[in-house]
């Protein structure tokens, strides 16, 4: 099951990402709410609603902003109405891209996406167009030192489907949707404490960016992407080399 991750990727796309504490609780409401709202407020029912809490914790969200959420979600409270829409098309270098968005207004949201798309010589494309490309799965990454053996033990016998190691050690455990939870929960028992846990859409395939301007064309048309207030998440099949990460940085 062991093999090479491509966490680097990931994480070098994150690194900016994290950086917007605003912007990403912001984003971490709005999945909450719409969470609550599409499945109820129970998360021992509500598996979306659950993972949205977890990560708005993990940011160190106060519990009374997230139960605020999730009323408004239900209707105990009023708030503005947000519905999800998504956006799939290519962008620099021929990458399969998906913007998962959160808006109240989809004539503005689709104008901003598709500006980006085109600015930076992508192009949007229809429903499905790359969709095709990606599995929806849940992701934990473990950070350099953790035991291998014991996350890989543990891993597996709760119903993991890879267990994956990077160069500097980091771990990246894939499981099915349905069995994340019993992954993630039988390796915190291990006292073990994610980098990072979610749900995400993982690549089936992957578009290498070995040119070192294309690479760099790609991450700012990302970050741009991910700073629109209506972004909730983007997905990409992109495979930047190391060599060229290494020189980004």
């Amino acid at each position: 099951m062991a093999g090479h991750s491509k966490w680097a990727n990931i994480k070098f796309r994150k690194m900016g990402q994290d950086a917007k504490r605003g912007k990403l609780f912001t984003k971490y409401i709005r999945e909450v709410t719409v969470s609550a709202r599409q499945g109820g407020s129970d998360p021992t029912c509500n598996p979306r609603l659950r993972a949205a809490i977890d990560k708005a914790l993990s940011a160190n969200m106060t519990r009374d902003t997230i139960d605020r959420a999730i009323k408004r979600g239900t209707g105990e409270e009023e708030g503005v109405r947000v519905e999800e829409v998504r956006y799939e098309g290519y962008g620099p270098g021929g990458v399969a891209v998906i913007v998962d968005c959160m808006t109240n207004n989809r004539k503005r949201t689709v104008s901003d996406v598709r500006h980006l798309f085109t600015k930076f010589g992508g192009s949007l494309g229809t429903d499905g167009s790359v969709a095709y490309l990606f599995n929806e799965k849940g992701q934990i990454i473990l950070p350099p030192g953790t035991n291998f053996d014991a996350v890989m033990e543990a891993a597996l016998e709760f119903g993991a489907e890879d267990v994956l190691t990077e160069e500097d050690g980091t771990i990246e455990v894939i499981t099915a949707f349905e069995d994340f939870f019993k992954v993630k929960n039988a390796i915190e028992a291990l006292s073990f404490s994610p980098e990072r846990s979610e749900i995400t859409l993982i690549p089936t395939t992957l578009a290498p960016l070995e040119d070192k301007e294309i690479a760099e064309k790609f991450i700012k048309f990302i970050d741009l992407l991910e700073d629109l207030d209506d972004v909730q998440t983007v997905h990409s099949n992109a495979d930047i080399h190391e060599t060229i990460l290494a020189k980004l940085e």
